[in-house]
């Protein structure tokens, strides 16, 4: 499978929205809707947790990615990283669970990542919630789903009504702005988050720094395909498979928006809003 071309891309599409679901049961094994996780739970170096849910769909997906897509590199979560991943074109970017503690304390709003990035862009990329039952995808040059239905973002000229997402510590600040917003709530997967855009469901998110590449790369080949853009640097495209995994401070919303988004975040950080 030649998986740069549009055949390759619409064959392999599909095959990771399988594996995504397939992933998303053996996490929703388990899973308890309201009551603490029956999976163990332990904690890395700086506190977050990690439960016996993450590793097994992190070895599941390993496996399949490897099937897929044998000459591709392997970045996730929950795999200690290796500088052997730079000298490879091709890289499946995994978080195997995207908002660990909700999923531990039973909130449904948690989610499966998985990219493939090739030449330092992600080209196809899949955010399964098992717990809601959706699955978003795109792939470049085939759009973006929502469980198998096309999606494009909402094509709003102005930021004057906007539904975002935004820091605690910027909410104060955002109604000082010249326009009026509705704040959404924070939903913890991050990955969640930025897919929400292109479901209309909000129209931009900020987000603090100090996020990692496997948290946003499938949401990024997501939004670009219905319409939208994430960014740490104005307008310019994110490049994945650096030495470096974190990201600065970032901000999604539709292409339409993006230039004033960019300017609203500047104006009302009180900190350097780029590096």
């Amino acid at each position: 499978m030649h998986i740069t071309n549009p055949e390759g891309m619409a064959e392999l599409l599909p095959r990771l929205e399988a594996a995504a679901r397939r992933a998303g049961d053996i996490a929703l094994a388990h899973f308890r809707p309201g009551e603490r996780t029956t999976a163990a739970v332990t904690y890395k170096n700086g506190g977050s947790p990690v439960t016996e849910a993450d590793l097994a769909v992190d070895r599941f997906l390993h496996a399949e990615a490897q099937r897929l897509a044998p000459q591709a590199g392997w970045l996730s979560e929950e795999t200690t990283d290796t500088a052997a991943r730079l000298s490879q074109r091709s890289l499946f970017v995994v978080d195997p669970i995207d908002g660990t503690s909700a999923f531990a304390r039973g909130d449904a709003r948690w989610a499966i990542s998985i990219a493939l990035v090739e030449a330092g862009r992600p080209v196809a990329g899949v955010v399964h919630a098992p717990a809601l039952q959706q699955t978003f995808s795109g792939a470049t040059g085939l759009g973006a789903f929502l469980n198998g239905v096309p999606l494009v973002v909402s094509q709003r000229a102005s930021l004057e009504g906007a539904t975002v997402i935004v820091p605690r510590a910027m909410h104060d600040q955002i109604e000082t702005a010249p326009q009026k917003f509705v704040i959404a709530p924070r939903v913890p997967s991050l990955a969640l988050r930025l897919v929400d855009i292109a479901a209309n469901r909000h129209d931009l998110v900020f987000t603090t720094p100090n996020s990692r590449d496997w948290d946003i790369a499938a949401a990024d080949i997501i939004l670009a395909e219905a319409g939208a853009m994430l960014t740490e640097a104005g307008r310019a495209p994110m490049i994945y498979n650096r030495p470096s995994l974190t990201r600065g401070a970032l901000i999604a919303a539709a292409k339409s928006l993006i230039d004033d988004a960019v300017a609203l975040a500047r104006a009302l950080s009180r900190e350097p809003f780029y590096s």
